[in-house]
Parts: structure tokens; C-alpha cells; sequence
């Protein structure tokens, strides 16, 4: 009712509202023209960023790829590892970005970070360190006396009072090369060489290309050799009279064992029945049934023959006496549990100030080893 008053009647009402459609319709074709230009815009401007980091990625890709053709190596920082390895956790492509260093040194790092990680984070504090006393006392033995090892020094260190076992012993030695061989000093040599010299039932050649024959009598309880004689052609009676010297009055042991040498005749044989000993007799060419006496023949030849040239009986003698005091009262083992034949007690630090001090033996080609009060 009220548009009919405003307007009039109706046929004037559909000729003003055609005029009004007819007004409207350029309005709204305005619009969406509009609408369809931002639209286009918007889409290129993406397109168009997208495009521009595309390209400055192929030219920082680019860059980098000759700069580590041409350049020297970068140095990457700590902060460098720690981002790539947090990166490496987060991001799935980060080995195709990847271009200054090999994924495999990524992931070096990252097990690099996780022992410092471990270890800052353990509270224990591991094994006690060596003293430097013990180091260098190690070294200085070693330097000494070329053809020990370590559970010889480990039993001079074990005489001198120190808490220390074989295995750290051994890791504190110095390498050699392996092909070669500890060799003894020329003072050692040439001392050997001017009032002694040494050689059992071994044979040992002299300086002429003479053959020594060395007996040694050797006593099983504490690895002692009880006696011990030298000769260039011994024979059943002389080997007899040996047995005789070694074991006076009613020392003679119960058994003693031997091998199938024809110099142990008949004459022998009945010396040592005589005494009341029975004889143990191994199987033919089987040394390894005397097992105490052919170690000590191979103790005798490492240690102190195959290191002289021997010139005569008497040097031999002169040598093998010394290297007996040496291997009775200073030698350390194994199956003494690091003591010595006659027995060798610990040697307590002195109080104050010491000092460790080596006392030679053989000439030098070994030593041994004790405390003194410094001057």
C-alpha cells in the first residue's frame, strides 16, 4: 500500500523498476571485474615469489658448488654442527640442502655430541689414573734392561712397594717396532767381555768354535739351582760326581728326573742308587716332561749366553756364577708369585725425601731395583 503510494500505479512501478535493473547492472559488472584483477594479481605474485626463491636457491646452490671446487675446505664451527644436527632431527629432505660436508659427518656429529653428552652427564669417576712416578719408573727399567717384560718389571715394582697390576704394567711400556729386537747396551757388552763370560746339559760354542758343555742341577720347591759345573767333555763319572757335590751328607732329594742321554752310564746310575734317589726317566725325545729344568736352560740363554760371546771354560764360569747371584736374589717368578728363589722381602718407601736408584747386574744386562734416602 505504501509503494503503491510513493509510486502510483502498477503499471508505472515495472517501467521504474526496469530502470532501476538497467542502472544496476554496469555497477555490479564493475565489481567482479575487479574482483577477477586482484585475483589474477594475487596468483602472480605467488607465482612470482615462488619463482624468485626458486632462482636465488639455483644461484646459492650454484655459488657453493664452486666455491668448494676452488676454495680451501671451510671451517665449520661448533655452533655449524649443532644446526645441522638439530636440522637433521626436524627435517626429512635436509641431506639433499646438504653441500658443505658429507651426510655421513652429519651424522659423525651427532654421535660426537652424544658421548660428550654421556659423558658430562655420568657422575662416575673412572679409573684411577697411573702416577707419574710408576710412568716413568716403567720406562726407566724398561730402557734398562731390553729383554724384560712386563711381569718381570711388574714384580720389580711389586718388591719396591707398588700397588700396580701386569696389565697396566704392559700398557705403560713402549712399543717396539716388531721387527726388531731389545738389545743390551755396549758398556754391558764390553764389561762382559773383560774378566767373564758364560755357558749346562746345553751346549754353549766359545769364541774358537769350541763346544762347552753346562750341567745345572735345579731344585723344584722354589726354582733354585743347587749346582752347576762346566766342561768341555764330560762323562758318566764326572756327571756322577756332580750329583755328589750338589747333595753332600742327607740333602739328596727322593726323585730325579732326566732324560735318555747315554752320558748317564751304568756308573751313573749306581752312584745315584747309592745315594737313595730314584730316577724318573722321561719318554724318548720328549723335553717337554722336564719341563722345570729345560725352562730355566731357556731362562739361561735368553737372558744371559745369547748375549756374550764366551772365550773359554773360565769365562763361562765367571758368567754363569754371576748370573745365578742375579737369578737367586733379584730375579723375580711367575711361579713364585713374583718373589725370588731365596726370597726377596718388600722394600718399604723410606720416610722424607727418595729416590728409586737401579743396581746393575751381569754387567749390565740386567738390574735391580731399590729405595734410598736422597742425599
Amino acid at each position: 500500500m505504501i509503494v503503491l503510494c510513493c509510486f502510483g500505479c502498477p503499471s508505472q512501478i515495472f517501467v521504474r523498476s526496469e530502470i532501476i535493473d538497467k542502472i544496476s547492472y554496469p555497477c555490479q559488472s564493475k565489481i567482479m571485474i575487479k574482483l577477477l584483477q586482484n585475483l589474477v594479481l594475487s596468483i602472480w605474485s605467488k607465482t612470482k615469489i615462488t619463482s624468485n626463491l626458486a632462482t636465488e636457491n639455483l644461484v646459492l646452490r650454484h655459488q657453493l658448488t664452486v666455491m668448494k671446487r676452488t676454495g680451501k675446505r671451510p671451517k665449520i664451527r661448533m655452533m655449524d654442527r649443532l644446526f645441522w644436527v638439530l636440522l637433521s632431527r626436524i627435517w626429512s629432505s635436509w641431506r639433499e640442502a646438504l653441500v658443505i660436508a658429507k651426510p655421513d659427518t652429519v651424522v659423525r656429529w651427532h654421535r660426537k655430541g652424544f658421548k660428550l653428552f654421556w659423558k658430562f652427564k655420568s657422575k662416575r669417576p673412572g679409573r684411577r689414573k697411573v702416577s707419574r712416578e710408576i710412568r716413568d719408573l716403567v720406562k726407566r727399567m724398561a730402557a734398562a734392561n731390553p729383554s724384560w717384560g712386563a711381569p718381570r718389571i711388574h714384580g720389580e715394582l711389586l718388591r719396591l712397594g707398588f700397588n700396580v697390576s701386569e696389565r697396566t704394567v704392559s700398557s705403560l711400556m713402549p712399543r717396539h717396532p716388531s721387527n726388531s729386537k731389545p738389545s743390551q747396551t755396549w758398556r754391558a757388552f764390553l764389561k762382559n767381555h773383560v774378566n767373564k763370560c758364560s755357558i749346562d746339559f746345553f751346549t754353549i760354542p766359545t769364541a774358537s768354535f769350541n763346544i762347552l758343555f753346562v750341567l745345572v742341577i735345579l731344585c723344584h720347591n722354589r726354582r733354585k739351582v743347587v749346582h752347576f759345573n762346566v766342561s768341555s767333555n764330560p762323562t758318566a763319572k764326572w756327571t756322577a760326581q756332580q750329583v755328589v757335590e750338589a747333595f753332600p751328607w742327607d740333602m739328596a732329594p727322593k726323585y730325579l728326573m732326566r732324560d735318555r742321554d747315554a752320558i748317564y752310564g751304568v756308573f751313573f746310575r749306581n752312584r745315584v742308587k747309592n745315594m737313595g734317589i730314584k730316577e724318573v726317566i722321561s719318554a724318548p725325545q720328549s723335553p717337554w716332561q722336564n719341563p722345570f729344568v729345560e725352562r730355566i736352560i731357556g731362562s739361561i740363554r735368553r737372558e744371559c749366553t745369547d748375549h756374550v760371546i764366551v772365550l773359554n771354560q773360565g769365562h763361562l764360569k765367571n758368567i754363569l756364577c754371576a748370573y745365578f747371584e742375579y737369578y737367586h736374589n733379584d730375579r723375580t717368578h711367575l711361579s713364585l708369585g713374583k718373589d725370588t728363589p731365596i726370597g726377596r722381602p718388600v722394600q718399604p718407601r723410606p720416610v722424607g725425601k727418595c729416590k728409586i736408584i737401579d743396581l746393575p747386574r751381569i754387567g749390565g744386562l740386567h738390574h735391580r731395583y731399590e729405595w734410598k734416602n736422597a742425599a
